[in-house]
């Protein structure tokens, strides 16, 4: 089986797709290989109690850890309760089970037509790009995600894109993952050349977190393939807290932006990182400046392994209605809910 972090001992290429002849790792592929792979280290590089490491060790037996070095590095040394760390550190709790928290939150299961084709929403389908994360969050709704049947070859893309082909009330493409961004830009190139062949194609959608937490990945050569598509881009970036957000990502920020990407981006609301309505406005302040959009704050999809981040649906409001108070409108993200079978989010 294919997952994530094995995922990433691989070639950039993916297995699943066809040879390529091999070439030397860009910085960003580098920094992707030599990410953090053992909790004993994260908590040793970040001066952490020993008393972490148990429940560190449990969690990571059941989703591994990741954290790419770039990351680390804007994390606050000895502080077990900073923001970014909570994201990342795996817990004993991630092992209780608890009703009402399963594997496949969004019933993504009842929506795949094929392989890495995923068809929720009328007029737009995703697309598994690869089966990847640069970081793992410990509260990913993809957390349990069968990324080993969906991890198409070049065969099965053919056959996906000739779905959308044949759809004309498809108008966007939404490439995730994993995410897309980990894999290889000639793979990229060659998906975004195909996917811009169908003449009823508008939008090409990426979400992706791996410009946040490794923002050299915005390098010349994504920016050829992302400026070059006819396609309308829009890149929707995963920040939970102001504390992402340093001048490295300003910067990638601003290469997408001169590409032609429009930015948005998607927050969780999570115990114990974001649930005050000041790291709230903080970072829609942050995320402004650095020319992103603030476009959805999620309630907490309930996986299996992440309940002890969940904020209550009342709170959630409470928090919302006094952002409203400190914040213009056009920096108040919407708050939603995913509901599976639902036509599109669900606003709280």
């Amino acid at each position: 089986m294919i997952t994530r972090s094995s995922a990433l001992l691989q070639r950039p290429d993916s297995p699943s797709v066809d040879v390529m002849p091999l070439t030397l790792p860009s910085a960003w592929q580098t920094q992707l290989s030599q990410a953090i792979r053992d909790p004993r280290e994260l908590c040793r590089r970040l001066g952490l109690d020993d008393a972490w490491l148990p429940g560190a060790e449990r969690g990571h037996a059941l989703f591994e850890i990741r954290v790419p070095e770039a990351f680390l590095a804007r994390m606050r040394h000895g502080d077990p309760n900073d923001p970014l760390l909570h994201q990342v550190l795996p817990l004993a709790a991630e092992g209780e089970s608890v009703p009402g928290y399963v594997t496949d939150p969004l019933a993504e299961a009842e929506h795949t037509s094929g392989p890495g084709l995923i068809h929720k929403y009328n007029g737009r389908v995703l697309l598994i790009a690869s089966p990847a994360c640069a970081v793992n969050c410990r509260y990913c709704f993809r957390r349990h995600f069968p990324y080993a049947d969906n991890s198409p070859s070049r065969a099965q893309w053919e056959r996906s894109l000739e779905t959308l082909h044949n759809d004309p009330s498809i108008h966007e493409a939404i490439l995730s993952g994993g995410d897309p961004l980990a894999a290889s830009d000639r793979q990229l190139a060659w998906l975004i050349e195909r996917l811009e062949a169908i003449p009823h194609l508008k939008r090409l959608r990426l979400h992706t977190r791996l410009p946040v937490v490794i923002p050299d990945r915005v390098d010349d050569a994504l920016l050829g393939w992302l400026g070059a598509t006819r396609l309308q881009k829009v890149v929707v970036l995963h920040i939970n807290h102001a504390n992402e957000i340093d001048k490295a990502v300003i910067d990638a920020c601003a290469r997408l932006k001169a590409a032609g990407a429009t930015l948005l981006n998607q927050s969780v609301l999570l115990r114990n990182v974001n649930d005050s309505v000041d790291a709230l406005a903080q970072l829609s302040e942050r995320l402004f400046e650095a020319g992103v959009l603030p476009y959805y704050l999620h309630v907490l999809d309930p996986v299996a392994g992440a309940a002890h981040f969940d904020v209550p649906d009342e709170e959630a409001r409470e928090l919302v209605a006094g952002l409203r108070e400190e914040l213009p409108g056009f920096l108040l993200p919407r708050l939603v809910r995913e509901i599976p079978g639902e036509a599109s989010k669900t606003p709280l």
